[in-house]
């Protein structure tokens, strides 16, 4: 499958690359659907592919079209001109949404620029953002202090000012942070890398009601949940809460590099002119594989789809959960789910890739899974005996 086996590919990396990542000892060379293959032929069950990004699984066959027939007529345009595949593709968002929208490159760009359009936005003066403790929005300074985790702030400081961290579904905790200078609140509506945590009934309506209140913006980070992942198109529909701006990325185009953050008509004007851009942001390529990518969610009934896949997982887990004490709590929003030990999940990722099955630890204690939409009902269940054999020889060990 390759002219390099894994271990010359690591020599590669340990002679030209960065050490900042702790990678598996595995070249990934080939994927389809919910499979991917190494370079020495062995084949994996992804329940996590691409970091939630790859909605679609590997290779989605309309995507890749779309990026061919793309790259063959334009492969990057400056947004001093316009270009066809940008109108289409913030249309296909918008009218799934509302507003207007901005492309940029990553989750943490989108976020950065919400935070710059926050503060524009509002009166001069105002220039807080309240965030929530066990929240991630990013790597770059502006969304890595929004980040209420001090382990991604350790030796980096001093942060940015004008952040402030409250606990969640605590509005009262909220209420108190709320001055004169504040501008935003900024929340994921439902926390990923802190650990699939599902907001409280009604906290996200109070948020809501706080920011009507004292004149607010609030901005709801859909980085990862975004596109059908929660079981709508965004989790503020799935939660029937209205913000003012939205951000995205991983699986809005199935893999390509793309961010996006879209706001409301009214807000829309104060990234005006000047203030802000991004070189690469709708590019045409991803733009054309996000539209592919809307395009065959709709086309192949993948969201109602995803929910019955939930549903499948949830039995499974619900199953386990009370065979095994070791699992303390099930946390599950459609392709989003998290399985809370009471041990170390980090055991768990390698036991089960020994095994062909691919997925992720989180927050120290949470095994989570962002599986694909088009996830079928055998590969669920073939995931899930392999994580209960593992889960089960945890529990025994």
């Amino acid at each position: 499958m390759s002219h390099r086996s894994s271990e010359q590919t690591i020599a590669l990396f340990d002679k030209y690359v960065v050490p900042n990542y702790r990678r598996y000892p595995v070249c990934l060379v080939k994927g389809e659907g919910s499979y991917v293959w190494n370079a020495e032929g062995k084949r994996y069950l992804d329940f996590f592919p691409g970091w939630g990004c790859n909605m679609l699984g590997y290779t989605p066959q309309k995507v890749i079209k779309a990026i061919q027939e793309q790259a063959a007529k334009l492969i990057h345009v400056p947004n001093t001109w316009y270009t066809e595949p940008q109108g289409e593709f913030a249309e296909a968002l918008c009218t799934r949404s509302f507003g207007k929208a901005f492309f940029c490159n990553s989750g943490a760009e989108a976020n950065e620029g919400a935070i710059k359009l926050a503060r524009l936005h509002t009166p001069a003066g105002k220039y807080k953002i309240i965030t929530f403790l066990d929240g991630f929005h990013g790597r770059t300074f502006g969304a890595v202090t929004a980040t209420a985790q001090p382990k991604y702030h350790d030796g980096i400081g001093p942060m940015l000012p004008g952040f402030l961290y409250s606990p969640r579904n605590d509005l009262q905790a909220v209420r108190d942070l709320i001055d004169d200078e504040t501008a935003a609140i900024m929340i994921e509506p439902v926390q990923g890398e802190g650990g699939v945590n599902i907001p409280a009934p009604g906290f996200l309506q109070g948020l809501r009601k706080l920011c009507d209140e004292f004149g607010l913006l609030l901005i709801f980070d859909e980085v990862q949940t975004c596109t059908g992942r929660t079981g709508n198109w965004f989790a503020y529909q799935t939660f029937g809460v209205q913000p003012d701006i939205i951000t995205m990325a991983k699986g809005i185009a199935s893999g390509v590099a793309c961010g996006a953050i879209i706001c409301k008509d009214e807000v829309a004007p104060s990234l005006r002119p000047g203030m802000h851009a991004s070189t690469f942001g709708g590019n045409p390529i991803a733009m054309a594989a996000g539209l592919a990518t809307i395009e065959t969610i709709e086309e192949e009934q993948l969201i109602p789809h995803s929910r019955k896949m939930s549903e499948r997982f949830r039995q499974h887990f619900e199953k386990l959960k009370a065979e095994l004490p070791l699992i303390r709590e099930l946390r599950i929003c459609n392709m989003m789910l998290g399985l809370e030990l009471a041990i170390p999940a980090t055991p768990a990722v390698a036991k089960c890739m020994e095994r062909g099955l691919l997925i992720n630890a989180t927050h120290d204690t949470v095994v989570r899974l962002l599986p694909a939409l088009n996830i079928t009902p055998a590969q669920v269940d073939e995931g899930c005996d392999i994580l209960a054999t593992v889960l089960r020889e945890m529990a025994n060990g």
